[in-house]
């Protein structure tokens, strides 16, 4: 039986650096494309197509319509719309249109009042800009849909007021079936083992990956789990890998700590609730412990974790989640853990006598 190859697609961010890419086209040529091609942060080439072209008073607006491929992203369909205008100085300036967020509220990738345009779609435009050796320019990103579509979405709880986020760690969107997505996530570690790895480094993302970068491990050892870490953890133990290390954002980890190895949030969460538990068994006050549950974000709590000076917890959360994760595959590996911030830091770990 012939299984169904998905067919990928791209973000919203890829969008609209292709919108800017059709309007500085029109800047330097005065023509008019019918699709452009960009490259995603991670080397892919993407070809897109753009609906439509128009010269305003002082930019030029593109249209681009969202293609998530076989991927059930709400925003498939949705038209992207950018207005680019250049501008004097040195910068490359974000404004939020219609149906595009602000953030209204900390821990965050991005400080409050900016426009909801995350840094990895913000990177792919000032990539398209350099291209044309330009180093100036505002760019508008509208999406109409975006007022509905923020409805379905965490935006309103997280602090996304407006609108949705323009997202996309690269620019491209692969195709989530997540039976078909979890075995895609497999064959690295046969890669890995077939290399002679039996000491493996799991991410769930991009924070993760470039933490493990930095710290000197082989790329062709450091695997993505995504959402699935227990999954991956069974994948690793039926072929005798010997070590894991979980490596990534304490939002995603902690929830390992907490027995938790599915970790999207609309499956299970207890972030905050996990943090709170460990600081107030260091002695946290009730009032400082009731400050991390009314927190918006783990990356928003670890500030009361600082500032009471309890940064102790991190490596114990940390032990935990490498408690529980062994425990998840009756002993079969031995595993340990690193916690990061969004900023890259090393919040815990329980790896010093990791080897």
């Amino acid at each position: 039986m012939n299984k169904k190859i998905l067919r990928g697609g791209f973000t919203t961010g890829a969008a609209a650096a292709a919108g800017v890419k059709a309007a500085l086209i029109y800047f330097s040529s005065g023509e008019i494309v019918k699709s452009v091609e960009i490259t995603a942060l991670d080397g892919t080439i993407l070809k897109i197509q753009i609906n439509g072209v128009e010269k305003i008073s002082d930019g030029v607006k593109v249209e681009v319509i969202k293609d998530s491929g076989d991927d059930p992203d709400i925003t498939n369909g949705a038209s992207i719309f950018t207005t680019t205008k250049k501008i004097s100085g040195d910068e490359i300036i974000f404004r939020a249109g219609l149906g595009v967020g602000k953030i209204t509220k900390n821990g965050l990738q991005l400080p409050i009042g900016e426009p909801a345009i995350n840094p990895g779609p913000r990177q792919l435009i000032k990539n398209v800009a350099a291209e044309f050796g330009v180093t100036s320019l505002e760019v508008e990103i509208s999406i109409p849909a975006g007022v509905e579509l923020a409805k379905k979405t965490l935006n309103p709880i997280l602090g996304v007021e407006g609108g949705i986020s323009v997202i996309g760690t690269t620019g491209v969107l692969r195709p989530m079936s997540e039976e078909a997505f979890k075995n895609s996530l497999v064959p690295q570690v046969d890669v890995a083992k077939a290399a002679g790895y039996d000491t493996l480094i799991f991410v769930p993302g991009k924070i993760g990956e470039t933490i493990a970068q930095k710290l000197g491990y082989p790329a062709a050892a450091i695997i993505q789990t995504s959402n699935f870490i227990g999954f991956m953890l069974e994948a690793a133990a039926e072929r005798k890998i010997a070590k894991i290390i979980l490596c990534g954002h304490i939002g995603k980890l902690i929830k390992v700590a907490a027995g938790i190895f599915h970790t999207h949030n609309r499956v299970a969460d207890g972030r905050l609730e996990t943090l709170a538990a460990y600081a107030a068994a260091e002695g946290l006050n009730a009032a400082e412990v009731q400050k991390i549950l009314n927190a918006n974000t783990t990356e928003d709590a670890t500030k009361i974790i600082a500032e009471n000076h309890l940064e102790i917890v991190y490596k114990k959360i940390a032990a935990r989640a490498s408690y529980r994760a062994e425990r998840y595959v009756f002993g079969e590996m031995e595993v340990g853990t690193i916690l990061v911030d969004y900023a890259g830091n090393i919040l815990g770990s329980d790896i010093e006598n990791f080897v």
